[in-house]
């Protein structure tokens, strides 16, 4: 199993004190931040940047920046996320019709490049690409809104998809979950196969550090029963 990663989603954070919440996740222990960019046509939301990245980077010391695509035409805008300091980019299968040319793209930048399903999309997608992936994010929500449920059905397609990077020896392909994630309920996704845990209002709703704490201590304890 891959080490547990923290990132906290700042689609949740606080806008009016963005460098007070980014330093308290730093100084809680996480190891990842996650910048959700929409553009209100693949998803029904708007959301931030590249500037916005640019003007955070200089604070994130030990911290990746992760950066999930969902928009329309993605491959227009890797570069320029790249250029102002994304150390992870991710696109989604359903818009992007040449994915090995978009993943290879990410890699010229010498960073990790990922894909993303939405929860009804095949995992066939992922089968296809996982070898030319550092990691697949699977959405345990429907992507475009921060605060919504955990849709449980991810726990089956997850399990699946670990199963199948291990049986074709492709353990170092991470697996991120992205929606819904909280204290109660991220042992499910770490015992069904995901290190990489996105979290939104379950990290900025209330004390940040403790918060942090508490999923990083119950993603632990799930390791041990993951199969």
């Amino acid at each position: 199993m891959n080490k547990i990663k923290i990132a906290p989603s700042l689609l949740s954070a606080n806008f009016l004190n963005l460098e007070k919440d980014l330093i308290e996740c730093i100084n809680a222990g996480a190891e990842i931040l996650h910048f959700d960019i929409m553009d209100g046509h693949f998803v029904p939301n708007i959301t931030f940047g590249p500037m916005l990245l640019k003007s955070l980077k200089p604070l994130m010391k030990n911290i990746l920046a992760d950066v999930h695509l969902m928009i329309e035409n993605s491959s227009n805008y890797i570069p320029v996320f790249a250029e102002y300091g994304a150390d992870m980019i991710s696109v989604h299968v359903e818009n992007n019709k040449h994915l090995y040319r978009v993943l290879q793209l990410i890699k010229s930048f010498k960073i990790k490049a990922g894909i993303v399903l939405n929860p009804l999309t095949p995992l066939e997608y992922a089968y296809q690409a996982a070898e030319y992936s550092d990691f697949i994010l699977l959405m345990s929500v429907n992507p475009g809104f921060g605060g919504q449920d955990y849709i449980s059905s991810f726990e089956k397609k997850c399990l699946t998809l670990k199963n199948y990077l291990i049986k074709n020896n492709l353990k170092n392909v991470e697996i991120e979950v992205d929606g819904g994630i909280k204290a109660d309920n991220v042992n499910k996704a770490v015992e069904n196969g995901a290190n990489i845990i996105v979290s939104g209002s379950g990290i900025f709703n209330g004390n940040i550090k403790e918060n942090i704490l508490k999923l990083r201590e119950n993603a632990n304890k799930a390791i041990s029963k993951f199969k």
